[in-house]
């Protein structure tokens, strides 16, 4: 589900969840665990990683409509705290998307220092609108971060997704790489903060990303009610069972 794998002083760690990487409560859970564990064990950065062709396809819609509404409340928290964990995070993080990265997987890259893409026909958004769900306040704001706020509301609304290119373009990712070189662009990256003055690095980079990790210092900010509201709202619901009816008759 989680493959560990050191690189000297950098951490990879690889989504292996067949076959689409879904973020379920276990993979959630796990990845808010080895994150912080990675600093606590010397690691001074770490990579995040998918399979060639694939990050993660987001959330596992099957899965989560099988929670009751406690169960929803406690997968929502754990994935808020999972955004956090890599907002917050003490060493940099950097994201190789490895492929096609809807919705959940393009969550988690908002929060990190680095994204770098593999180019090619793949397809990278915040398409939560697509699939009946409102884009949360917090994540609206992490997008905003990073590309202007005209472009951030378009895609957000029409739960468009984009190309690597027009991703790059746009500022959503730092850089584009052939599938093949994501990992080790990532890596290059994290090695190249490594070798920085470490107190220096460290303390100018929780400077720049105060209105970042500051997002989450009101939990009754991040709108966790609301969701789970409209999570179970009738609408959404109708609209979530069509998305996975339309998956299985694939």
């Amino acid at each position: 589900m989680l493959n560990k794998i050191d690189h000297d002083q950098i951490l990879e760690l690889n989504l292996a969840r067949p076959p689409v990487n879904a973020l379920n409560p276990a993979l959630v859970d796990k990845l808010c665990t080895a994150i912080p564990q990675a600093v606590n064990d010397g690691y001074r950065a770490i990579v995040l990683s998918g399979r060639e062709g694939l990050f993660s396809a987001g959330l596992d819609v099957p899965e989560l409509l099988q929670l009751d509404r406690a169960g929803m409340v406690s997968f929502w928290v754990s994935f808020f705290k999972l955004l956090e964990t890599v907002a917050c995070s003490r060493i940099p993080i950097a994201v190789a998307i490895t492929g096609h990265s809807p919705a959940g997987g393009a969550v988690i890259s908002l929060f990190a220092d680095y994204r770098v893409m593999a180019d090619g026909e793949f397809k990278i958004g915040l398409n939560e609108v697509q699939v009946g769900l409102a884009v949360p306040e917090v994540i609206q704001k992490a997008f905003t971060r990073l590309v202007s706020p005209h472009t951030a509301e378009r895609m957000m609304v029409a739960g468009a997704l984009v190309s690597p290119a027009q991703a790059l373009k746009i500022g959503f990712v730092d850089k584009l790489a052939e599938p093949g070189a994501v990992v080790e662009d990532a890596l290059n990256w994290c090695r190249q903060h490594v070798a920085l003055p470490p107190i220096a690095m460290r303390e100018t980079r929780r400077i720049a990303r105060k209105s970042l990790s500051g997002l989450f210092d009101d939990p009754d900010q991040l709108g966790l009610e609301d969701f789970v509201e409209h999570w179970f709202h009738d609408t959404t619901q109708a609209t979530l069972n069509q998305l996975v009816a339309s998956l299985k008759s694939k």
